[in-house]
């Protein structure tokens, strides 16, 4: 099955669109994932336990509280290993950080970075490399499996999805695989309001946006609601809305959705001053360098 074709099939049957992202956006399983599930894993594959406190500060900049938060597992994972190889700590006990060209290789000419994927190229290349990441990619998705449950939506979440049911078509964007984001959405009775729930396994967060939405809509009736760098860039790299969520002030961020910027949005008062100003206090959030250079 083509997943790619079902968002390019999608047909209009709401004045307006809005695509939502998941972790740390709708939900707030950010850091629960990313410090219990991906991190632990990231120091157990990579062979990063002589220097853990590092790696684990790294990882944490990396996925949290950087301007490549929300970017995909394997995206991650690369920057992670390219950022942690300069530290000072690092150097001084001579340790080597694995080369991970062949996964770098692949990220480079596959847009769709999920398990299926690195599963099939797995299978033809018999790379260890590639191995490695894919059995740390599962035990990620078996951990979350099994740890990520009870978490609800940010306040105002589900109220304003049911705000918008009738005059928008909405669809979760993601880089979160689909059989996770599949059984958030549904253990807490939100998966209704979506047409569909786009993960990892659809492409990049870019291609869902202009697969499902672009051209089908006037572009000031397509919004994007994201706490991530990445979903600023999808927003603009298809010239539609952007709405944040800030990290660290979801709460508030939802609220102000809910009571300003669905009217902004709807009435078409949304583009200029109103998201400059938003876009400009998301972005002085998450820094683009760590602390430690």
């Amino acid at each position: 099955m083509n997943l790619q074709q079902i968002l390019s099939d999608l047909q209009t049957s709401k004045v307006f669109f809005i695509g939502i992202d998941s972790d740390g956006c709708a939900f707030d399983t950010m850091e629960i994932k990313q410090k219990e599930c991906f991190c632990p894993n990231f120091i157990k594959y990579w062979g990063f336990q002589p220097v853990a406190k590092v790696a684990r500060e790294t990882w944490e900049f990396v996925n949290l509280y950087s301007r490549l938060r929300g970017t995909n597992r394997f995206l991650a994972l690369i920057e992670a290993i390219k950022l942690v190889e300069d530290r000072k700590e690092l150097k001084i006990r001579n340790f080597k950080t694995p080369n991970i060209q062949p996964l770098i290789e692949w990220t480079r000419q596959e847009s769709r970075l999920g398990n299926p994927t690195l599963a099939a190229y797995a299978s033809k290349v018999k790379d260890p490399v590639i191995n490695n990441a894919l059995a740390w990619s599962r035990e990620v998705n078996e951990d979350i499996a099994e740890m990520i449950y009870g978490i609800p939506p940010f306040p105002m979440v589900k109220e304003s999805l049911k705000r918008l049911e009738e005059v928008a078509d909405m669809m979760v964007v993601s880089q979160t695989p689909v059989e996770a984001l599949e059984r958030e959405w549904e253990e807490h009775g939100i998966s209704c309001y979506m047409r569909i729930i786009a993960g990892q396994e659809y492409g990049t967060k870019t291609e869902h946006l202009e697969l499902a939405a672009k051209g089908k809509y006037p572009r000031n009736h397509i919004l994007m609601v994201g706490d991530a760098p990445g979903d600023l860039k999808a927003a603009k790299a298809n010239d539609v809305l952007f709405y944040p969520i800030n990290p660290g002030h979801e709460e508030d961020s939802w609220e102000r959705f809910y009571q300003e910027g669905i009217d902004k949005f709807l009435t078409l008062n949304y583009l200029g001053d109103y998201q400059d100003q938003l876009i400009r206090d998301f972005e002085s959030l998450l820094p683009e360098h760590p602390h430690w250079q």
